[in-house]
Formats: structure tokens, sequence, C-alpha cells
């Protein structure tokens, strides 16, 4: 089956990071890299009561990173690893997703923090981080419950 998405952006992410490497590779280890997130005029009234919320998952497009391959040597891995089972950003639909802490907001500027973006990035979406459906800390973790690289940084491999 065939199908063609379209999908606009809704505004567009400013962050400290113009290169992939040494970008954080996760929000966990981004902890201090505060950012802005521009949300387009004609989207602004819905950042109403957002407000509230201290996390907020950003969902974007990896505009710049290569095309996938279906198996690939993670970031934190040495071994290499079925793409779906991963968290590389080239991939066949090259989406992000990330869950950074809510700073404040002014009219249509979101001020974040714990960013693992690259500058200039499009921003698809934003939705609040509900602790009460986002959180299941007692589930396996896959190959990442194993040993693996402790890299925390992105490198060129995926861009």
């Amino acid at each position: 089956m065939s199908m063609t998405l379209s999908l606009r952006p809704i505004g567009i992410i400013h962050t400290p990071f113009r290169e992939p490497a040494g970008t954080p590779i996760q929000p966990v280890y981004a902890y201090g890299a505060e950012g802005t997130v521009e949300v387009y005029d004609h989207f602004a009234e819905g950042l109403a009561d957002l407000e509230g919320f201290e996390r907020i998952w950003l969902i974007y497009v990896c505009d710049r990173a290569v095309d996938p391959k279906m198996r690939v040597v993670p970031y934190r891995d040495t071994r290499e690893r079925g793409l779906f089972a991963t968290r590389a950003p080239a991939r066949p639909n090259p989406l992000g997703l990330s869950c950074v802490r809510l700073l404040r907001i002014e009219i249509n500027v979101l001020h974040v923090g714990d960013l693992d973006i690259l500058d200039g990035t499009p921003l698809l979406d934003i939705k609040p981080y509900v602790p009460a459906f986002d959180s299941f800390p007692e589930v396996r973790g896959g190959w990442l419950g194993e040993r693996n690289a402790e890299r925390i940084v992105a490198d060129e491999r995926f861009h």
C-alpha cells in the first residue's frame, strides 16, 4: 500500500546545536541545554493552558538525516541493530520525538530546556507530557538493558 502524507510545520526549533557532532543524543543527556520553540502566529492560540505542564513532547522532522539503512550501529552501542529497535534519526519517515522541559511561554515562543535537537529543525507538533500516560518505569528496555557504549553525544553517522 502506498500513501503520501502532507505535513506542514507549525514552527521552528532554535537550539545551541548547529552540527550533529556533539549534540546530546537524548534529552536525558541534555540537562542545561536551553533554547526556544517558535510557534507560527496562526497556531499560537493552541498554546493556551500548556504552561501548567513541566514537560512537553516535541515532534519534529530530522531534516538533516541521511537516507536510512535498515541495520545501523546506534549511538549507545557498538553492534549493528535493526533500525526500528533504535532511535537513530535516519529513518524512512525521519520523525523525531523529544520530551523537553517547558521553562516558560512568551506569546508564541516556548522557552525549553534539556534539548537534543539541531538548530532550525521544523516543528510538527507539541503534546503535553502526562506522567500517568507517558511513564512506564518497569518495562523492559531491549538491547539497551545490556552493556553498551557510554556515548551521550552524536557523531556524524546519521547526518
